[in-house]
């Protein structure tokens, strides 16, 4: 994996069409991205996290990251130098953006010029909220054990796939039991937790390119719409269909 140095001294503003990439690079200043609209899927060597219009990820400086949009992509993005860390955070962070912070964001990174002083006072805004809103566990972790990353692999080509960790452990040449104590020593979570964080990923990416509830649903394997929408619900504060709508400008009307 080739990973280049990219320089960042000023918020930016980039638009990605569908399925754009920015391949791997790091930056030297810790870096805020937030999709306006779109969906951003931020992969490091640890794992991956997708980051819907609501939310935003923290990515610390010198970690080493990769950009996908999935849909239409606005991102933003603000930076911080090395000893400005309102979160505390040495990996990337997904949280939420509420009205205020995302109107904040947009401000400092659109183009035009700004006064000094109201630059300064809306980046004191920005820290104050960063200092505020909470972290949320929305990684997908990657393992390192060649028989996980196989097993993860199927899932992640088909996540409506239901075998079981038993018949899943036979495709890849492992016992139930030894995957299952894998997955726990290596992502941190259980298969049944990572396989739903997949599935989350999956039907964010699925909403953005514009697929109906009940496709989405089916395609990342929920037994019904219902059982979709109160996971979805469940982790991203908002239904499927309030989130389709409030996709072109961000809100969270969850």
């Amino acid at each position: 994996m080739s990973v280049t140095r990219r320089v960042l001294d000023r918020p930016t503003f980039r638009s990605l069409a569908h399925r754009e990439r920015i391949d791997w690079h790091y930056h030297d200043v810790h870096q805020l991205a937030h999709p306006l609209r779109g969906v951003l899927q931020v992969s490091t060597s640890r794992g991956a996290w997708v980051v819907p219009p609501n939310r935003a990820v923290w990515i610390p400086a010198g970690v080493a990251h990769a950009h996908q949009a999935h849909g239409p992509t606005e991102m933003r993005s603000l930076i911080f130098q090395v000893g400005v860390n309102p979160l505390a955070a040495e990996q990337p962070t997904v949280l939420t953006v509420g009205p205020l912070l995302r109107e904040v964001i947009r401000a400092l990174s659109g183009p035009g010029s700004m006064v000094e002083s109201h630059r300064y006072h809306l980046e004191q805004v920005a820290l104050h909220e960063l200092r505020a809103v909470r972290a949320l566990p929305l990684c997908l972790p990657a393992p390192g054990d060649p028989r996980l990353v196989a097993l993860c692999d199927l899932l992640a080509a088909d996540p409506a796939d239901a075998r079981t960790l038993r018949e899943l452990g036979r495709e890849v040449g492992a016992a139930d039991r030894t995957l299952s104590r894998l997955f726990r020593e290596q992502t941190g979570i259980s298969f049944p937790q990572w396989r739903g964080q997949l599935r989350l990923h999956h039907a964010l990416k699925l909403l953005a390119g514009g697929l109906p509830v009940t496709r989405v649903a089916a395609d990342c394997g929920y037994r019904s719409p219902s059982a979709f929408i109160e996971a979805f619900r469940a982790t991203f504060g908002t239904t499927p269909g309030r989130y389709l709508a409030s996709g072109e400008d961000g809100a969270d009307q969850g």
